[in-house]
């Protein structure tokens, strides 16, 4: 039964490597489905802001990583 957890925790980490990561996206993706349609005045700075929001979360985990590996 060892083994299965092993698998199991390898696919995860094929996907999710940091889990904070993964999660402030989820949230920015849920943000973004639950503001957007009812901002119908904006909706053409719904991609800019998608993207702003996602580039900003990439820059902080990368900082993030890089402050861990300097230590």
């Amino acid at each position: 039964m060892r083994w299965i957890k092993s698998i199991v925790r390898e696919i995860y980490g094929l996907f999710v490597d940091d889990g904070s990561f993964a999660i402030a996206i989820l949230v920015w993706l849920g943000l973004a489905v639950a503001v957007v349609p009812r901002m119908a005045a904006f909706a053409q700075w719904a991609g800019p802001a998608l993207f702003a929001g996602l580039a900003l979360i990439l820059i902080e985990s990368v900082l993030r990583f890089a402050r861990r590996r300097t230590k």
